[in-house]
């Protein structure tokens, strides 16, 4: 049997998986009006549905909305995933992780280093109530930019320390046509050279700094890798290699459903990732399970 035979029948029935980043389709919401706002194209004002609608095919499309968390738990069941992390900022998430808190971890709201106040004090609350595991960050689509090593991000960083929860931080250059120097991966240095306690963990993939990405991992023992928004069939060499020799418990698999990414081509593509055998359990669950402190 081969290693991508074995997956195919681990990702559905047989290796438990955590989704580190999952959701839910809200009824009469539009999600990226904050992006588009700051979009200055014509494209991503007038005609996207979702600001990165150019890179991505098959963006789950007319997907019930008279309960959003059973249509996600459908989704999660149809596939074998065990567990989800999803955002307590909105209604569906905080009502996912009270009614079903063996289904889903419940992550905080995307920090704002542009009220810096208003968010630890979020965390704080989040933390209190529903006993967040980590935290999110989206340095491009802040307004204005905060870069992911300014100033206004160190106490973020600091409350993340002192919770003892990781941040997973978008990386690399965004899929929405907003400026991207704000999320170069070589910032990530300052920051783990700074906060060498603090559990950091990219997001959206690092492209075009890879490469760069994976000279971190080696360097930063708090550094670690997510495979959120890449179909199986994108994911990078030099993250596919770097799990098979040195960062097997490095790399964290994470969807985008439903915001750019179906279960299903995630569940098709991933039987041909070339991983080997003994990094598909860290990979799919254990790393995750880990870096969130999850009980086994």
């Amino acid at each position: 049997m081969t290693a991508g035979q074995e997956v195919r029948g681990g990702f559905r029935a047989g290796l438990p998986v955590i989704d580190t980043h999952i959701g839910f389709r809200e009824p009469g919401k539009n999600e990226y009006d904050f992006i588009t706002r700051q979009t200055k194209d014509r494209e991503s004002k007038e005609k996207f549905s979702f600001p990165a609608e150019y890179m991505f095919k098959g963006v789950p499309q007319d997907l019930p909305t008279d309960d959003p968390v059973e249509v996600t738990l459908r989704e999660m069941d149809r596939h074998g995933i065990t567990v989800g992390m999803v955002s307590v900022a909105g209604e569906s998430g905080r009502r996912a992780v009270k009614q079903h808190p063996q289904r889903f971890v419940p992550q905080g709201s995307a920090v704002d280093p542009n009220d810096i106040m208003g968010t630890l004090r979020r965390m704080e609350a989040e933390f209190e109530e529903f006993g967040i595991r980590s935290v999110s960050s989206f340095a491009a689509g802040t307004f204005p930019q905060v870069a992911l090593n300014a100033p206004q991000m160190y106490p973020i960083y600091a409350k993340c320390v002192e919770l003892d929860i990781p941040i997973f931080a978008c990386a690399g250059i965004p899929g929405p046509r907003l400026k991207a120097a704000v999320q170069h991966v070589e910032l990530i240095d300052d920051v783990m050279f700074d906060f060498p306690e603090l559990v950091f963990v990219t997001r959206h993939g690092c492209e075009p700094w890879q490469d760069l990405a994976v000279k971190l991992m080696l360097k930063w023992p708090n550094l670690y890798y997510s495979t959120s928004a890449f179909a199986p069939k994108h994911y990078p060499q030099a993250i596919i290699d770097y799990a098979n020799t040195r960062g097997a418990d490095k790399i964290i698999y994470a969807g985008y459903f439903p915001a750019g990414l179906s279960l299903e081509r995630i569940a098709n593509e991933m039987p041909d990732v070339p991983f080997r055998d003994e990094v598909w359990p860290k990979f799919l669950s254990e790393n995750a399970r880990r870096v969130l402190k999850l009980e086994g």
